[in-house]
């Protein structure tokens, strides 16, 4: 029997969701981070009881932030840096732009490689691809000898202008592979010229390449049928995920937008705004009519990374954010996270107070603890830690400052630090928050969704189903993507198109290939062209899809006036790049079994009730369980609604409903 497992591995809980006869099932376990395998195992162990497949049958799609945190904790290999004589420094030196411009005191993050670990070869290609210097065998011999004497556990190869002709690369790696360590090679990897973020991305991917390689190879033994979601929202095999681990590094919360998406798709809404709250981190995306946002010029750690990646923005505020007074005695809460182990003060262990507590003090769970009551909540160790914060805050505030003030305050401080993320991705880039609908998901999203739409004034919140999972559903139900790229640099001119369609041509001729090894036949392989433009003399560009018929320019001027608010139509208008999105088409999902049928619109009767505290005072809330919720129920306010994966809360003064699909659609 064959199985499909979407797995997310988060910092408190990793999440599976799989197909049976009767519906998606779905599950958690406690994360094991010192090796998130383990934590895999277990819960594919369980897969097995439940369906009676065999692991070797069952196929798993990954969400992983092993890359991720091995980059933010500096945890990578001793990794060698080998370009063209004379540009070593490229890392250190990267762009005169200064993240803090008034900040005196502001330092840029540290080179992945070391002065003595960067290495220039005598070779150089011009931009037009013409040989000026011939890369010599004497000069290949040294740099063998060189990296043999260093030790070194990976190499990032990246020369200059080796987009436009590879050879000289192809050369250094052919020599460099009798010592056996891991190769990035930058004319494979990102050929798209900007040396310096080529060269960045081409070491993040060797940094990683070792502990990546390793992990999944790991992991693989016990599952050969492995699948890694990657940042632009497709899955690749373990063996691409292994060799290029730089395509995975926001792995974990492209596989919630996927799964965003999806619900939206579902219920006809075009405009929305991705919410993921997890335990350690939030993530934040937005999508229009246009589609969701992509970028190539992500930053993560402070170093810039150039592959294809869903437009993400994530901040360190998560259910496990720690909550602490500082030395001026403000009230912070994270980035600092008590993460799975030893996890907030309520799983048992730690004695830190986190938002998870302040939530659970402030009756936000319903009394019904978490994992449909498999986990329970130690209310009075979350009070113990909130009462310590409490009177640190009283000491600071010079009056008394009671439990329940204190968890008021953590939470308008959490909400606060995301509400800011919210407006980076859509208020700072033009968009108005009150066009799109709010999507939350991960373990708390539902429960700080509703406050913050009200602060961004969006006008709808769709709580989905399943929403602690939604990360793990999104990886099960994503397609396989392979994104190509090649430099250009032609003006969008008609008479360019025929060298372009000719260049799409043999990337797409590749592509198929690739997909076809894959298992994807044509009829299931879908390919996406487009140009990377901007007006010449531009540092950055734009991404439009590829039309003929002399629209380049035209469109080009409509995206830049949406982004910016105006267009230079009498400029030049320059192709960059040619982009390429191949995906391989998997099975779609079976909807669950369950009722879909709407009829006369009703009050659902609550089940229970409980006292919930909020800023104005404590009420009388309802308290309903998901599953007895039927489409067409409306539900009393002030609420919270109950499920496996996820607690909602509905405050007073908002509306809510549930529709045919089974979303909570909250008017705020």
């Amino acid at each position: 029997m064959h199985v499909r497992v979407g797995v997310d591995t988060g910092g408190t809980f990793t999440d599976f969701v799989f197909q049976t006869k009767d519906g998606l099932r779905v599950f958690k376990i406690a994360s094991t981070p010192a090796d998130p395998s383990r934590a895999i195992i277990e819960g594919l162990r369980r897969v097995e009881k439940i369906t009676g497949a065999r692991l070797f049958n069952i196929e798993v799609i990954h969400g992983t932030t092993v890359g991720t945190n091995a980059l933010l904790e500096r945890r990578g290999a001793r990794t060698a840096l080998v370009t063209t004589a004379g540009f070593e420094d490229v890392l250190a030196i990267g762009r005169q732009a200064r993240t803090a411009l008034y900040d005196l005191s502001a330092s840029r993050p540290q080179p992945l490689v070391p002065d003595e670990l960067r290495f220039g070869v005598k070779e150089r290609v011009t931009a037009s691809g013409e040989v000026l210097e011939e890369l010599n065998e004497r000069e290949l011999a040294r740099l063998v000898n060189k990296l043999k004497r260093a030790r070194v556990e990976s190499i990032a190869i990246s020369l200059l202008f080796s987009f436009v002709l590879p050879d000289h690369e192809q050369r250094i790696a052919d020599a460099l592979s009798s010592l056996n360590v891991p190769l990035s090679i930058s004319h494979r990897i990102l050929p798209e010229y900007r040396e310096y973020e080529r060269t960045s991305t081409v070491t993040i991917n060797a940094y990683l390449q070792p502990l990546m390689g390793a992990y999944l190879n790991r992991l693989k033994s016990q599952v050969p049928a492995l699948r890694v979601m990657q940042s632009s929202g497709g899955s690749i095999s373990a063996d691409v995920a292994g060799d290029e681990p730089v395509r995975t590094i926001l792995s974990g919360p492209a596989g919630g937008v996927v799964g965003a998406l999806r619900v939206a798709r579902t219920a006809g809404i075009k405009n929305i705004i991705t919410f993921d709250m997890g335990g350690t981190s939030t993530d934040v995306a937005l999508s229009d009519e246009r589609g969701m946002r992509m970028t190539n010029e992500l930053n993560v750690a402070g170093l810039p990374v150039a592959v294809n990646m869903m437009d993400i923005h994530t901040v360190g505020a998560g259910g496990g954010s720690i909550a602490r007074v500082d030395e001026g005695g403000s009230l912070r809460v994270g980035p600092e996270s008590a993460g799975a182990d030893p996890g907030p003060a309520c799983y048992g262990r730690g004695t830190k107070p986190t938002v998870t507590d302040a939530n659970l003090v402030l009756g936000r769970f319903g009394g019904a603890g978490l994992l449909g009551g498999e986990f329970k909540l130690d209310e009075a160790r979350a009070r113990a830690a909130l009462s310590e914060l409490a009177q640190k805050m009283s000491v600071a505030a010079r009056r008394k400052v009671s439990i329940t003030q204190a968890a008021l305050g953590v939470v308008r401080v959490v909400n606060t630090n995301m509400e800011r993320a919210l407006r980076v991705i859509s208020v700072e880039r033009g968009y108005d928050p009150r066009d799109f609908s709010l999507l939350p998901f991960g373990g708390a999203g539902c429960l700080h969704a509703v406050a913050l739409a009200r602060a961004l004034r969006i006008p709808r919140v769709i709580a989905p189903r399943s929403a602690g999972a939604l990360s793990a559903l999104g990886a099960l139900a994503s397609d396989v993507v392979k994104d190509w790229s090649r430099t250009v640099m032609l003006e969008a001119r008609k008479e360019t198109e025929a060298k372009i369609e000719r260049a799409f041509r043999e990337m797409e001729q590749e592509a198929r290939a690739a997909l076809h090894s894959e298992g994807f036949n044509s009829s299931h392989q879908r390919h996406e062209r487009l140009l990377a433009v901007r007006y010449q003399g531009q540092s950055f560009e734009l991404e439009i899809k590829w039309t003929r018929g002399g629209r380049i320019a035209s469109d080009f001027h409509e995206a830049h006036r949406a982004r910016y608010g105006y267009a230079q139509e009498a400029n030049k208008v320059e192709i960059v790049s040619l982009r390429l999105r191949s995906s391989g088409i998997v099975g779609k999902l079976r909807a669950e079994r369950a009722s879909r049928t709407i009829g006369k619109s009703t009050i659902a009767r609550p089940p229970g009730f409980a006292k919930v505290h909020f800023a104005e005072g404590a009420v009388r809330a309802s308290i309903y369980a998901r599953d007895e919720l039927r489409p067409g129920a409306r539900l009393h306010s002030p609420s919270v609604v109950t499920e496996y994966s996820a607690t909602t809360l509905i405050p007073p003064g908002a509306r809510a409903r549930v529709d045919e699909n089974g979303n909570l659609i909250i008017e705020p």
